[in-house]
């Protein structure tokens, strides 16, 4: 009976050390954002991917995100903003808000994911990115209109506003509704970085 007892005990404490270890895992995964930051999903939840076209990191993240976007849940909101951490990677934002702004976001983001990463061109200027809008057949000068616009530089200074205030320093980064931040750093994988992130979908879904 001694024996028995010893057993249930070594199980119970090898469980709970298990679980444990887990949860600091999960907590290693992601900062907690104070303040938390404003959303812009009303009563749904919302998902922040923080990215940068020149960085390799992100363009590997891509089949990721998609993968999940595929069944991402009905009270979940997800958009991505260009991060803007200096002057070379506000050039390919500007383009991200020009596209966004003529409703051709999908007509340009992988193309210029791929024209970066695997034709390996060099569109890292005003004049190149808009020359690249005009090879996929976009308006050139619309294009550049909008590259150039008021509408643009306040949209500039909101991303440049959220991503201080988040803390990134890195990309690609997720922000879950406005209250934590999840980076590949943190999350150790790519896979960690989705793992997570539902994770912390669910605690947000309990509050």
């Amino acid at each position: 009976m001694r024996l028995l007892q010893i057993f249930f005990f070594s199980i119970l404490l090898s469980a709970l050390f298990s679980n444990l270890g887990q949860a600091q895992s999960f907590d290693n995964s992601y900062a907690e954002i104070k303040p938390a930051l404003p959303t812009q999903s009303g009563d749904k939840i919302e998902v922040v991917e923080i990215f940068w076209y020149g960085c390799s990191h992100c363009f590997s993240f891509e089949p990721h995100i998609k993968a999940w976007l595929k069944a991402k849940p009905e009270d979940v909101v997800f958009r991505q903003l260009p991060g803007v951490l200096n002057s070379r990677w506000a050039v390919h934002a500007r383009g991200f808000f020009a596209a966004e702004k003529m409703n051709i976001l999908e007509q340009f983001h992988t193309p210029l994911f791929n024209a970066l990463h695997v034709k390996r061109r060099n569109i890292f200027t005003r004049d190149s990115l808009v020359d690249f809008a005009a090879d996929l057949g976009l308006d050139k000068g619309e294009f550049a209109t909008h590259y150039d616009s008021n509408e643009t530089e306040v949209k500039m200074k909101q991303a440049f506003l959220m991503a201080r205030n988040a803390r990134i320093t890195g990309v690609p980064s997720l922000i879950i509704n406005g209250r934590y931040l999840v980076s590949a750093s943190s999350a150790g994988s790519f896979e960690r970085m989705i793992e997570t992130m539902d994770q912390l979908i669910q605690e947000e879904r309990r509050r």
